[in-house]
């Protein structure tokens, strides 16, 4: 029991982790010469960064996967603590039904931002407010990142409505 404990918490913090990662770094959209993600563009032979603001085509939705990103990660800290708390809490034999539902929360807001990203990628590099061409770049690592935390947060959400606690 203290193996599958141990490994349900290792699952939930590298879920966080890629949470974290795929919100904060720099690499959604990158190119031979940039590299671009909801926050900031830069450059990688000058490098020099200048943020996405309202002057970019399309900043209502970078501003929509910035909000789902922020909102994943915040519901993946509190079902942690959520969990944790449950494991005192919770008679033997009942479910860990609201860090559940806190996590599948979290799953969906991840899903919601890497859709609306794929979805509006062209539109988004296709504007003006960008100092050099980044319509032709590839998904970066991040974007990857975030779709992988979307996976391992349905099967960590999943796996907390099935479990049951023991003693």
């Amino acid at each position: 029991m203290l193996i599958l404990l141990a490994f349900i918490i290792v699952f939930h913090i590298t879920s966080a982790a890629l949470l974290f990662i795929s919100t904060i770094d720099n690499a959604w959209w990158v190119g031979d010469n940039f590299s671009t993600d909801v926050w900031r563009m830069c450059t990688t032979n000058t490098s020099t960064c200048m943020a996405i603001t309202e002057e970019f085509n399309e900043y209502q939705s970078i501003q929509a996967v910035q909000a789902a990103m922020i909102l994943s990660t915040i519901f993946c800290c509190v079902a942690f603590l959520v969990f944790i708390l449950q494991l005192f809490r919770l008679k033997q034999g009942e479910r860990f039904v609201l860090t559940s539902i806190i996590q599948l929360l979290s799953c969906l807001c991840v899903m919601i931002a890497a859709s609306i990203y794929t979805d509006r990628h062209e539109d988004l590099h296709q504007s003006h407010g960008y100092r050099m061409e980044v319509s032709k770049g590839q998904y970066g690592y991040s974007f990857v990142l975030a779709w992988i935390a979307f996976a391992f947060t349905l099967i960590s959400g999943v796996m907390y409505l099935v479990l049951r606690k023991r003693k």
